[in-house]
């Protein structure tokens, strides 16, 4: 409850600031409108806003899922077959070099303007930060927790069934959290690059007409929408994860 008092308060004077902004230097509503300007834009388009942001919100949702089931499979693999890893980690680390901006016009034209190019974008950005993280818990495994399954007789399957996997969660967790906060990133650029709606397709067309009251909604949904997501995940990995330490727990008692 203090830590949702201390974000409505942050966000309170984050909005009086800005428009004592807009009061103070008399900037054109066309290139900064106020929050008044804004939060009358969220009633006017609130239908409009909703229909977009619904579309948006399927895409990123279903991108964060194949993105985490895909970035934790292929992490298995890796850390079970010597050969895959071998061969897949060079092209990982190669697959993350390539801006993700110069893969969204392809994937727009290999899979269409529809929902499945945006779900494969958010699914691109997301699989990276999963995949490096759970393979890093895995490779970080307790070296006398091995040995101890070794010594009763454990095959490497069970071991990494039943021990490493085990010990890697609150590191898959961390690639969760950071998955989930990128996730709109690739539902937007490709929305961007092509598409016939969702919110980055409305905030073109709201800045193509110089409605930039629309435009600064259409980015207060989705910020909204990233928020929200990211602490419901976040809550529901700490109540998964009992075990793992919270430091700040402490700290805030202090």
């Amino acid at each position: 409850m203090t830590r949702l008092f201390r974000a409505l308060v942050t966000l309170a004077v984050l909005l009086i600031a800005w428009q004592a902004l807009v009061w103070a230097t008399e900037v054109p509503r066309y290139i900064l409108p106020g929050p008044l300007l804004v939060t009358s834009a969220l009633q006017r388009h609130a239908p409009l806003l909703l229909q977009h942001g619904l579309t948006t919100l399927g895409e990123i949702l279903m991108g964060l899922v194949l993105g985490v089931a895909l970035g934790t499979g292929s992490a298995l693999v890796l850390a079970s077959v010597r050969t895959a890893r071998r061969w897949l980690m060079p092209l990982l680390v190669v697959s993350q070099a390539i801006p993700v901006f110069a893969l969204a016009p392809l994937l727009v034209l290999w899979l269409g303007y529809g929902m499945a190019s945006k779900v494969a974008m958010a699914t691109l950005v997301i699989y990276f930060p999963v995949t490096t993280a759970l393979f890093d818990g895995l490779r970080r495994t307790e070296p006398g927790w091995l040995d101890l399954a070794r010594t009763m007789g454990a095959s490497n399957v069970s071991a990494l069934w039943h021990l490493r996997l085990p010990a890697a969660l609150p590191a898959l967790a961390s690639g969760v959290r950071v998955a989930t906060a990128v996730a709109p990133i690739g539902a937007i650029i490709g929305e961007w690059v092509g598409s016939s709606a969702g919110l980055g397709y409305l905030m073109l067309h709201a800045n193509a007409r110089m409605q930039v009251d629309l435009l600064f909604a259409a980015l207060f949904v989705l910020g909204a929408f990233a928020v929200t997501l990211y602490a419901a995940v976040d809550t529901l990995l700490r109540r998964a994860l009992p075990w793992q330490p919270d430091t700040h727990a402490f700290e805030e008692r202090d």
